[in-house]
């Protein structure tokens, strides 16, 4: 059962270098039996099992953070970079969808998404071509969990530049400015999270850079700021808080935003794997979790039952010694095969 996930933690692939892994998981979902297994214009790895008109899509991602990690099986536990974010549930998500099988009126669709690590290229490529009955996420929350929210991101660039002055006069500099609108952004934050007790809906800043010079004339100060967003406060009313706080200042939006996004608790997805879990002996739990996923990209756009789902222990997301134990990983696709199986009784 496991030599969908070594193989596929085998194949290093950071973000923007996945053709491996891709190349591997299209040719091990053709042995697993796939009817159709194949490299989307995205370059995401896919496969379909099925010819229904009723879908369940499976949304893993291939990709991971750089840093190639040895590959070995000790007493149990497979080390590499992706056992736990994300291969395992992407691989979990291989074989329970081959497990299960064809069911007549039925499609279930596996897509190992790329560059999700960077800006989710695959998954908002995969978001414009189906429109699934079900959707599960594929990222590590131990086998016994089901995760029904991830926080929003967003992303700027804040540019201070000022004439030069002499030391002497006594004039703010760009780099304080800087530190002062920082200083700003954190206690703003810090006044909105008082009442929540949750850290799933606070407000989490971070500064990630800061750069200052100055030639003959002017001096400059520039910040690279993110925040993770509580369902409560839009990316957009994020920005607009970060321009009145950056008065004098030039606020550059980064990248793609992405709104928090919370799963209904009560489907019929939701309790099939809970159902699962317990028939493995588990006791299901939900997690919210603070950052953020591909679930933010395609939930709000497919608008069906949704949740996230894989094996692993995301606390060891990145690190170095990153790993996942097989006998989780088996007990993760035997609950997954179960809610499979459960959906597609309707």
């Amino acid at each position: 059962m496991t030599d969908t996930l070594i193989g596929l933690v085998g194949q290093y692939s950071p973000s923007g270098n996945e053709e491996g892994a891709v190349r591997f998981l299209v040719e091990r979902m053709q042995a697993l039996g796939y009817d159709r297994a194949f490299r989307d214009e995205a370059g995401n790895a896919v496969g379909v099992i099925g010819s229904g008109y009723r879908q369940i899509v499976l949304l893993g991602h291939i990709d991971t953070v750089p840093g190639e990690i040895p590959v070995r099986v000790e007493d149990g536990i497979l080390y590499g970079r992706g056992a736990v974010d994300a291969k395992g549930p992407l691989a979990c998500f291989t074989d329970a969808a081959a497990a299960c099988g064809a069911v007549e009126g039925w499609q279930l669709v596996v897509i190992g998404a790329v560059e999700e690590e960077r800006d989710s290229k695959g998954a908002f490529f995969a978001v414009n071509q189906y429109k699934p009955d079900y959707a599960i996420i594929g990222e590590p929350n131990r086998w016994d969990r089901t995760a029904l929210g991830y926080k929003g991101t967003a992303w700027a660039e804040i540019k201070i530049r000022q004439g030069m002055d002499h030391t002497a006069s006594g004039g703010t500099t760009a780099s304080e400015s800087g530190v002062i609108v920082w200083q700003s952004i954190k206690t703003f934050s810090d006044a909105y999270n008082t009442d929540k007790t949750r850290v799933f809906d606070q407000l989490q800043p971070s500064l990630h850079e800061f750069n200052s010079g100055h030639n003959d004339f002017e001096q400059w100060a520039k910040m690279r700021v993110g925040v993770r967003l509580p369902p409560a406060f839009s990316p957009e009313e994020w920005y607009v808080k970060l321009e009145e706080m950056a008065v004098g200042a030039e606020v550059v939006r980064l990248g793609v935003p992405l709104a928090a996004f919370t799963c209904d608790k009560n489907t019929r997805l939701v309790r099939a794997v809970l159902a699962g879990i317990r028939g493995e002996g588990g006791t299901p739990a939900f997690v919210y979790k603070t950052g953020t996923a591909d679930l933010n990209v395609v939930a709000p756009v497919w608008g069906c039952p949704a949740l996230v789902y894989g094996p692993g222990d995301s606390a060891l997301d990145h690190t170095p010694d990153e790993r996942i134990e097989l006998g989780e990983y088996e007990k993760a696709v035997r609950v997954l095969t179960s809610a499979l199986k459960k959906l597609t009784e309707e």
